[in-house]
């Protein structure tokens, strides 16, 4: 069967939500296809002690803010799916979770967008699916012949998982830190932290209030043809939420640089000394789930889809949110998301 309607959003977590949103407010015809079978996007596959940056009144998607977080000033990625949830009940938007889209294709006047469970036909999409479902491996020597346990931030959930095992954690970003700090301080592994390079932690008191407010800065610098101000990257790459700060400052979290390749039963370094190794969490971030979009042929070769603000440029029918800067100023966060959704809605509004 083949259904017909405006606008089809591919993705149903904070970016899908936050375009519906928009959609209704343009008055237009729009479903929201979600591969979950549950709300919250990729936020109810995050591990157990994963904290927001920000308080939750400055976490909010457009038009309903996040409750406050009993007891607690930065919410956890449970209360993040109940709001999710909540939102969608709310604004009763028109999400089909457990319905994966595999293709989107040309078709005359309209994209066909295939399903496991029919096909669509819109004059527009939004393609929202987020990086969750493409987690990056890096091509480390000898990461094959590791007879250890290997897995990427998508698969760790709390330290019991590891218990009694030598554990390490390879990145230098936020989820390299935090799960490298949830270990060590549980106490219960023998945890490695190693970096491509020494960790650059913003300074305690930057959380993601300051980190929205210099992304936003940097926006309109770029907007009035100012200099780039370098946006959050200039400051660090790591933010130092309460338990990574204690890990940190009790000398738990300290990184070494990266080994030089993974034996069958552990590490080498550079300097030839070998470790004995358990378990490595590659904490190596991800890759925009963009195969559904792969019939349009519209990837460049850094394998980004090149866009004029949300809009594809080699298809105007198509736009990405939530992917990156690349695709609005951050607008892979539940508060940067809002402004490209409202832009994208208006544009296709616009185009209808």
């Amino acid at each position: 069967m083949t259904n017909r309607v405006n606008v089809v959003v591919v993705g149903g977590g904070q970016a899908g939500l936050a375009a519906g949103y928009h959609l209704r407010r343009q008055g237009l015809d729009f479903t929201i296809l979600d591969a979950d079978p549950a709300p919250g996007g990729s936020w109810q596959h995050m591990w157990d002690s994963l904290h927001l940056f920000s308080p939750a009144e400055h976490s909010s998607l457009p038009g309903r803010l996040m409750p406050a977080h009993a007891g607690e000033t930065y919410p956890d990625a449970g209360h993040v799916v109940n709001y999710l949830a909540d939102y969608e009940k709310h604004y009763d938007l028109p999400v089909q979770h457990g319905t994966r889209v595999d293709a989107v294709r040309r078709d005359g006047e309209r994209l066909l967008v295939e399903t496991d469970s029919g096909t669509w036909r819109a004059k527009a999409i939004i393609s929202a699916t987020g990086t969750w479902s493409r987690p990056f491996l890096p091509a480390v020597p000898g990461r094959d012949s590791f007879a250890g346990r290997q897995l990427h931030t998508v698969d760790y959930r709390s330290p019991a998982d590891l218990t009694g095992r030598r554990v390490i954690v390879v990145g230098g970003g936020n989820s390299g830190a935090q799960i490298a700090a949830d270990l060590a301080l549980d106490g219960q592994a023998e945890v490695t932290w190693v970096t491509q390079r020494p960790p650059r932690f913003l300074a305690d008191d930057i959380d993601g209030r300051a980190l929205f407010d210099v992304a936003t800065a940097r926006r309109r610098a770029l907007e009035s043809g100012r200099g780039d101000t370098g946006g959050v990257t200039s400051l660090g790459d790591i933010v130092a939420v309460p338990p990574v700060r204690a890990a940190r400052d009790t000398g738990l979290l300290v990184a070494k640089p990266m080994f030089a390749r993974l034996t069958a039963d552990g590490v080498r370094w550079a300097d030839g000394s070998h470790t004995g190794v358990d378990a490595v969490i590659w904490c190596t971030g991800f890759r925009p789930a963009l195969v559904h979009l792969a019939p349009l042929n519209l990837r460049s070769a850094r394998g980004h889809i090149p866009t004029d603000g949300t809009r594809a440029l080699g298809e105007p029918r198509l736009h990405l949110l939530g992917y990156g800067d690349w695709t609005g100023p951050a607008s892979a966060t539940l508060i940067g998301v809002g402004r490209p959704a409202r832009d994208a809605a208006r544009t296709i509004a616009q185009l209808l």
